[in-house]
């Protein structure tokens, strides 16, 4: 079939949306990296969907500032709990219909969370180590599963590390929607948002409408981008 869109990880083709889970604790959300992989998502004009699981193993207040940054941006956040089943209905929902894949880091909770969604998947699942604290991939392969309430999703291995962004640096602001949204007020056109003046997106920083953590992420990922293309 002709392909609409590609993803480097997961390695996928033809998928309508990307479900990224990433836990809470054990092992903690690693920001860099779902930042990282949203911004691959949108090149691909993918919908998003973000679950934090393991939320029964922190307080509820520590959830939702992570949670807001990601809402207030217009992505869909769902708290999951695999283990106690909480937001399982609302994965569900997410999932009805479309073609998904779900990915995210070892020891998340891919394969304990789509147990809870379509019973009688029986996928395995690991431990986590009890030194590190973090999981050991039990998925070895991409697996398209077909859900009784409509729709498949694919399970996929879990990874830590996603590869340089593979496009030029002009673009990098339109995968940020925030940033895309704030940049339309800066005075030069062709702002990368870095050390220019008169710049809408540090003054949006400024104001708390782009998040920190965001905007530093962004950088970070401009100044790879830029080092990439001084090797070419």
């Amino acid at each position: 079939m002709p392909r609409q869109n590609k993803l480097k990880r997961p390695p996928i083709v033809n998928v309508q949306q990307t479900v990224f889970l990433f836990s809470i604790k054990d092992p903690p959300a690693n920001l860099m990296l779902l930042d990282r992989l949203l911004v691959m998502a949108e090149r691909n004009h993918l919908d998003c969907v973000i679950c934090f699981n393991k939320v029964d193993l922190v307080k509820r207040e520590e959830v939702a500032p992570l949670a807001d940054i990601y809402k207030k941006i217009g992505y869909q956040v769902i708290l999951t709990s695999a283990l106690k089943g909480e937001g399982i209905e609302e994965v569900r929902e997410s999932l009805k219909d479309k073609i998904s894949v779900i990915a995210g880091p070892s020891g998340s909770g891919k394969s304990a969370l789509l147990n809870r969604v379509e019973e009688g998947l029986k996928l395995k699942v690991g431990p986590i180590s009890a030194k590190t604290r973090r999981g050991k991939q039990t998925t070895r392969h991409i697996e398209l599963l077909s859900l009784s309430f409509g729709g498949l999703v694919a399970d996929s291995p879990g990874f830590s590390q996603v590869e340089i962004l593979d496009f030029n640096k002009e673009e990098l602001p339109f995968y940020f929607p925030e940033i895309a949204r704030e940049g339309e007020k800066c005075k030069f056109k062709g702002c990368l948002h870095e050390h220019e003046p008169s710049c809408g997106v540090k003054e949006g920083v400024h104001r708390g409408d782009i998040a920190v953590s965001r905007y530093r992420h962004y950088l970070t990922f401009l100044r790879e981008i830029k080092e990439e293309e001084r090797r070419y």
